[in-house]
């Protein structure tokens, strides 16, 4: 194993080789800096995962990571593979090697066992077990005896979520297994068209013997596995595809920005949410069954082609092909009106139903629904034009191109002979082939339309996932004893509105307490969300520590600033407890965040409430679990930001629901805790 450790220093160096291994697109134009794995992720554009292991989920921890980085005490591996008994890891030579689960074990585990060594030792003795039983008995022992303590952990390396999709995935293998599904699909279809030419040669031609019956049995048997394949296939792609699609709309969700969401109404938030279902559902199924009809439609081609009909079927195939296609795109358009009818009405109902929407005091009670009625009589219009043209679609692509084929072989249904029902025989299997296609393309159509159409709804948040957060340009801190500096900050909401800072400046030194006073309106909070980096100034120059956003990048400014921002701005997220208070570090959590995020919730005035929930900091709170009073809540948000442990808090509004015994005791934690304090409030 020595051959293959890294020296600690060196994370920037292997995380790099470890990507080129991989085939991840990282950052080509950046070379990583940092002394641990996970900085280094960052810096190289590449997205890491902290998995902790413990006796308990060793083994299987260790073969589901690759690529990964293992921190051990005398070094650092990088794996990027492995199997049973042993993992691959990439050494600093470049070369892979092979390393025993064994002696990775004895490498992570040896701090864990000391306590418990003498102890098992001593057991050993006394049964009188020796040589290598004596080890693995000691071992598996040992692995009791830990259980689920943690012995280590791992860094999972991956692909960011907003990097080309296409690559992650290619990188997931998901390309392979789409080729794969179209090669089962065709050779699943070659088998059947195979056995209906003997089945329908051998009916022609009076020639059902046992050796036509016996190859007809074979090639249905054959289809079988071919089948099971396939569908193998298309649900490891589905789960795939679908698993890459929620990641990446997460991820475009978390980089929206705050004024786009808080300028859209709950109504179309919703509709979003609902129509993220919708591209994955239709856009899988619909995509899958497109392949298999072009492939399906491909072989019915050359299979008419070689027909009774001959090319002349083939041709008329083709353009039976391009009437689906329009047909299709004429649903489309159908369908998208449709649509945009139908969010019309959602927006509304959801706006009235929330309060964001009222009616007018003075108009008369006859005419409160008379909205609502056009909206659903043109709902109502739109939805028949698209009943319409989906129902041509689906008859006509098919039933009209079965009576058509059936009519191209006429010509040859004359004339007699084995070889001509022999070509008979082959042109009706291929007219019922491209039938069945057709009918698969037809219904594919209708689901990507539906997609499609989605997509439009969906595709902000795809979009946005792919915003790159801007890198760090130097790693050193800055030498100013400023945490804050900023000088002429000038702020406006729209390119040509008053601005709502003028001429800013302000400096916050670490130990400085600051109260950041003023009328609704007058830009405190606009003041506070420039500080944090939530919005950029128009003008002004903003330092933290001496450098600005750019050197120190958004992942560095994050780190040194952070904010408790105002109550409707801030949520609890359903999940554990924990979860909402150290959603800011690094998750799972270790057994010390656990305690520190305990004595904060005591500190704050949070101890009763824990005492109440039957799960602790494991309890599930949120919509669906233990609610929280808003008093409870804006002191989650203080302990999120204080658990975070940067230069400067910011807290808006944070006092503003809690009664004066709680306001006094959650403001000396504050107090306490923040290096340096922005607090922003009413007179």
């Amino acid at each position: 194993m020595k051959e293959s450790l890294w020296p600690a220093e060196g994370a920037a160096v292997l995380v790099d080789a470890l990507a080129r291994r991989a085939g991840m697109p990282a950052r080509a134009d950046v070379v990583a800096a940092a002394r641990d794995a996970e900085a280094a992720c960052a810096e190289l554009g590449l997205e890491a995962e902290r998995v902790y292991v413990s006796a308990a989920n060793f083994e299987d921890a260790l073969r589901s990571a690759p690529p990964a980085v293992v921190a051990l005490p005398v070094g650092i591996l990088a794996l990027v593979g492995a199997g049973r008994g042993w993992v691959r890891a990439l050494g600093p030579d470049l070369r892979v090697r092979r390393v025993s689960l064994d002696a990775l074990w004895a490498a992570m585990s040896a701090k864990a066992e000391a306590p418990h060594a003498a102890e098992i030792d001593g057991l050993l003795e006394e049964c009188r077990i020796g040589g290598a039983r004596r080890e693995a008995a000691r071992r598996i022992l040992m692995r009791e005896r830990l259980g689920d303590v943690v012995i280590g952990r791992v860094i999972q390396v991956r692909v960011a979520p907003g990097a080309s999709f296409v690559g992650q995935a290619r990188e997931a293998g998901l390309v392979r297994q789409l080729i794969g599904y179209a090669l089962a699909h065709g050779l699943e279809y070659l088998a059947w068209l195979l056995a209906w030419w003997l089945l329908g040669v051998g009916a022609l031609s009076g020639r059902t013997d046992q050796g036509w019956l016996t190859g007809w049995t074979l090639l249905l048997m054959t289809m079988v596995p071919l089948r099971m394949w396939m569908l193998w296939l298309q649900g490891r792609l589905a789960l795939g595809l679908g698993g890459l699609l929620k990641q990446r709309l997460l991820a475009g969700a978390l980089k929206l920005d705050q004024d786009q969401i808080r300028h859209q109404g709950a109504g179309q938030l919703l509709g979003r949410v609902i129509e993220s279902e919708t591209v994955e559902s239709l856009a899988l199924g619909g995509g899958l069954n497109a392949l298999a009809a072009a492939v399906e439609l491909m072989m019915a081609a050359a299979v008419l082609a070689v027909g009774a009909g001959g090319i002349p079927q083939a041709a008329l195939l083709v353009v039976w092909i391009g009437l689906t296609v329009w047909m299709g795109m004429v649903f489309a358009k159908r369908r998208k009106e449709w649509t945009e009818a139908r969010l019309k009405l959602t927006d509304d109902l959801v706006e009235r139903m929330t309060g964001h929407r009222t009616r007018l005091a003075q108009q008369p009670p006859a005419e409160w629904h008379r909205e609502e009625d056009r909206a659903v009589d043109e709902y109502l219009h739109r939805a028949a034009a698209m009943d319409k043209a989906d129902a041509r679609l689906l008859a006509l692509a098919s039933r009209g191109w079965l009576a058509a084929g059936l009519a191209g072989l006429a010509p040859g249904l004359m004339n007699g002979g084995s070889e001509a029902a022999a070509s008979l025989a082959v042109g009706l299997g291929g007219v019922l082939v491209a039938q069945r296609a057709l009918k698969k393309l037809a219904s594919s159509m209708a689901q990507l339309a539906g997609a499609g159409i989605a997509w439009e709804a969906v595709k902000p948040l795809f979009d946005a996932a792919a915003k790159e957060d801007q890198p760090a340009v130097v790693t050193a801190s800055g030498t100013s004893a400023a945490v804050i500096d900023a000088h002429d900050l000038t702020f406006r909401y729209h390119e040509r509105g008053e601005p709502v800072l003028r001429g800013a400046s302000v400096r916050i030194e670490r130990g400085d307490r600051v109260l950041l006073e003023g009328e609704s309106g007058g830009g405190k909070s606009t003041l506070a969300s420039v500080l944090v980096g939530l919005r950029e100034a128009g003008s002004g120059m903003l330092l933290a520590g001496g450098l600005d956003r750019k050197s120190l990048g958004s992942s560095g400014w994050r780190k040194r600033i952070v904010a408790a921002p105002q109550y409707h701005e801030n949520h609890i997220l359903s999940g554990p407890f924990a979860f909402n208070l150290l959603m800011g570090r690094a998750w799972p959590p270790t057994e010390e965040d656990l305690k520190e995020a305990w004595q904060v919730c005591q500190e704050l005035g949070l101890g009763p409430l824990l005492e109440r929930m039957p799960g602790g900091l494991q309890q599930m709170v949120g919509d669906t679990g233990w609610q929280l009073s808003q008093g409870e809540r804006s002191r989650v948000f203080m302990a999120r930001a204080l658990l975070q442990k940067a230069e400067l808090v910011v807290l808006d509004e944070s006092f503003a629901a809690l009664d004066p015994e709680n306001l006094k005791q959650a403001l000396e934690c504050v107090l306490r805790r923040a290096p340096a304090l922005v607090v922003v409030a009413h007179p």
